[in-house]
């Protein structure tokens, strides 16, 4: 055993027995926390940790991205960038691409990606990786939590059992718990430490110790009855906003069809104090979370012969979304003359939502793809996202002063805020699929 081991074992709270209704009590923050996986999730949670008194290791296979963070060239509010620069700044926070520096933490995050793979299937091989990992450098009197989004059973399948087959059982030997992130990239006015937490542990003592171990990250932690309950919870609230925003899409089109503008009627809509939770269209719906999560529920479901026929529905429409707004703009193209090749398509937006400078399931880039299929000429402006490149291979460079005259049609999929688009005003055919430039000027809707 190494020396660093040995003292991080020494100096490991004693993990009181599953049975017992009064474990020990633990500090409150463990001496050192291991955080696996640095992106827009589990950055944030090593700030979290760190400023609530932890010693943090920020593990990541990525040297690219450790160099990101060393170099503060990440996509966070600024009051998070100054955070990272303190941090980094003193000796409390390690970053490196080390596996084995798991053994030498008495807690461990896990934070890494569960996307989906071409045809929609949970693609869940970083995730292995990263358990299998953890499981292989745990050892007695660590709290083990999983903070991906995951099908239900993964976390008892992936930890518990194989740290069991390992002599290491959860509520004696370790604790293990599952507490899903709640992280809303983009928007300054939510307050993360504010938002509420779920968790549930493989037993009561499992809970009690990740809710210790997270208490730096939020004001609230809301424990429910196993880890199965808090990965149901994830994939419910997530898979809610899909249904609800394929709907507002789909309302869209209708309101369109009857020449009402929909953030009108969604907005008075809204007026009504009870039963109707307001959702707005758009070009489609992007990021890491609800064109993707909802699969991690359907697709398990699918498999067990069990039908979810509105969620299936829900995720059909938002996976159809980008293909409908390429359609509307190519026959806006043919009604003025233009045809691919000839016909020339300037998007504005490229991030997958205003204020980020993230283009990953990305509605922009969809349509880019599409158009691109169908011959159409392609360009974009994006001041958050320099460079994209399309299912084809085409590299994509954001324009950083678009000229009207060079564009048959705009099409506007995410407005960053501050962003100068006075030149709009000199495009003579406007395609708005996020329904929010101003009324005063000419623009079509999808």
């Amino acid at each position: 055993m190494s020396e660093a081991h040995a003292l991080a074992v020494a100096h490991a709270p004693a993990l009181a027995p599953a049975a017992s209704p009064t474990p020990a009590a633990p500090p409150l923050v463990p001496p050192c926390v291991a955080v696996v996986g640095l992106g827009y999730v589990g950055l944030p949670t090593v700030l979290a940790l760190h400023d609530g008194g932890a010693d943090v290791i920020g593990i990541d296979v990525s040297e690219r991205r450790l160099q990101a963070i060393r170099a503060h060239d990440v996509d966070l509010p600024a009051s998070d960038v100054v955070r990272l620069r303190r941090a980094l700044g003193g000796e409390r926070l390690r970053l490196g691409p080390t596996p084995a520096s798991i053994a030498a933490a008495d807690g461990v995050i896990v934070c890494v990606p569960t996307p989906v793979d071409e045809q929609r299937k949970p693609d869940e091989r970083a995730l292995r990786a990263a358990c299998a990992t953890l499981v292989e450098h745990a050892r007695p009197g660590q709290t083990l939590v999983l903070t991906s989004t995951i099908s239900v059973g993964t976390t008892r399948e992936l930890l518990v059992e194989p740290l069991a087959a390992r002599g290491l059982k959860a509520g004696r030997d370790v604790a293990v718990a599952f507490a899903p992130e709640r992280i809303l990239p983009g928007d300054p006015t939510v307050d993360q430490h504010a938002v509420p937490r779920v968790l549930g542990g493989a037993t009561p003592a499992c809970a009690e110790r990740a809710r210790r171990l997270l208490a730096p990250t939020t004001a609230q932690i809301h424990v429910v009855s196993s880890l199965e309950a808090a990965e149901l919870t994830k994939l419910y609230e997530n898979t809610f906003r899909a249904v609800n925003l394929a709907f507002a899409n789909e309302m869209a089109g209708v309101c369109t069809h009857l020449g009402l503008d929909p953030v009108e009627i969604v907005d008075a809509a809204a007026t009504k104090p009870y039963g109707f939770l307001a959702h707005y269209p758009g070009p489609g719906v992007g990021g890491h979370c609800i064109p993707v999560d909802p699969y991690y529920l359907i697709e398990p479901l699918r498999e067990a012969g069990v039908s979810a026929p509105i969620a299936a529905q829900a995720m059909q429409g938002i996976a159809a979304r980008p293909a409908a707004v390429a359609a509307r703009a190519l026959a806006l193209l043919r009604l003025r003359g233009f045809a691919p090749p000839e016909a020339r398509v300037l998007i504005v937006g490229m991030a997958y939502k205003p204020g980020v400078a993230d283009a990953r399931e990305s509605p922009g880039l969809a349509i880019a793809e599409r158009l691109e299929r169908a011959g159409a000429q392609v360009a974009y402006h994006d001041p958050r996202v320099p460079e994209v490149v399309t299912a084809a291979g085409t590299r994509l460079r954001s324009i950083a002063r678009p000229t009207p005259a060079d564009a048959d049609l705009v099409l506007v999929t995410a407005l960053h805020a501050g962003t100068d688009l006075g030149w709009l005003a000199r495009c003579e055919h406007v395609l708005d699929a996020t329904y929010r430039l101003p009324l005063d000027r000419p623009r079509h809707l999808v």
